[in-house]
């Protein structure tokens, strides 16, 4: 049988058999009507399961425009969160003060842009990172601990800092290419986990011929 089991809500089980609670599994604890999530991606928080959604993006609500888009197996350590677009403030006057969200007659700001915030498959979210509002990033990217995310992030790339700036690539162009079309994280759990040796170890030999 696989260890890794999609509709877990908890899915971390420590060696003396006890299950580990602040790790969830998002697809199988989110219910929200603007986030889309893949299978296996997980977040790990002290809140209750039922919060994990306004604890990962406080600021999505349901009456919002914009999507917060998250791929399969992405990986978002405590602390993290998402700022989406209507936590923006109107900048085209001379003051950003948001005089309507306090009279019911004219709350919310539908004439400012907003734009989808979507984060790739197999990226690494670290410790209290901050991704700012339409950040698109991509597939394999890692985002170091406390960054601040305010612009898009390439496929492959360690970005890090405040405002997070690129550290370097994992990997060169043209592996870059091979590995997004390779798309592993698409392939059927029991394939994937019978080519754990050649995803862990970097073997891009053995992950060819192991392509599905």
């Amino acid at each position: 049988m696989a260890f890794l089991q999609v509709n877990d809500v908890h899915p971390i089980t420590l060696p003396d058999g006890s299950v580990y609670r602040d790790t969830v599994y998002l697809k199988n604890v989110v219910d929200h009507p603007r986030m889309e999530i893949g299978e296996y991606s997980y977040y790990t928080h002290s809140g209750r399961p039922e919060d994990t959604a306004i604890i990962l993006a406080p600021y999505l609500g349901h009456g919002v425009r914009e999507r917060l888009v998250i791929g399969k197996f992405v990986q978002i350590a405590r602390g993290s969160y998402f700022i989406t677009s209507s936590a923006n403030h109107p900048m085209t006057g001379f003051t950003t003060y948001p005089f309507r969200i306090f009279n019911p007659e004219t709350f919310g700001y539908k004439d400012l842009p907003v734009k989808d915030t979507v984060v790739g498959h197999d990226v690494w979210i670290g410790h209290n990172a901050a991704i700012m509002p339409g950040v698109n990033i991509g597939s394999g990217a890692i985002v170091a601990a406390a960054s601040v995310v305010a612009r898009d992030v390439p496929p492959y790339a360690v970005v890090g800092g405040n405002p997070a700036s690129l550290i370097r690539m994992r990997y060169p162009d043209e592996i870059i290419s091979e590995l997004l079309d390779i798309a592993w994280w698409d392939w059927p759990l029991e394939i994937i986990e019978a080519n754990l040796p050649a995803l862990t170890s970097g073997d891009l030999q053995a992950l060819r011929a192991a392509r599905y």
